[in-house]
């Protein structure tokens, strides 16, 4: 598609690094919280296909932003920087 700005993979890649990491350290969780860790593991997936589409990587970023703004109360209990990791997101996005 030539309508959306291109994605920088590799910064996409360390955001899903640090999301991984920081969502390793979270507890339970409810289901926005687990909405999220797939999607970042779907997120994941897609960058380490051989055929990457710059608008699936654009779509997946907005859904976890999306699912961050939903799961700050819980993130934040748990010691997870919601606010960084969403500015990042909009960041890539060019937003």
């Amino acid at each position: 598609m030539t309508d959306r700005k291109d994605i920088d993979l590799e910064e996409a890649a360390k955001l899903i690094g640090a999301l991984e990491r920081d969502l390793a350290k979270v507890r339970g969780g409810s289901a926005d919280v687990q909405r999220l860790r797939d999607e970042v593991e779907t997120l994941r997936n897609v960058l380490n296909s051989p055929v990457q589409r710059n608008h699936w990587v654009s779509d997946s970023l907005h859904e976890i932003r999306s699912l961050l703004d939903e799961t700050v109360d819980e993130a934040v209990y748990e010691g997870m920087t919601v606010s960084r990791y969403a500015a990042e997101a909009a960041r890539i996005l060019g937003l």
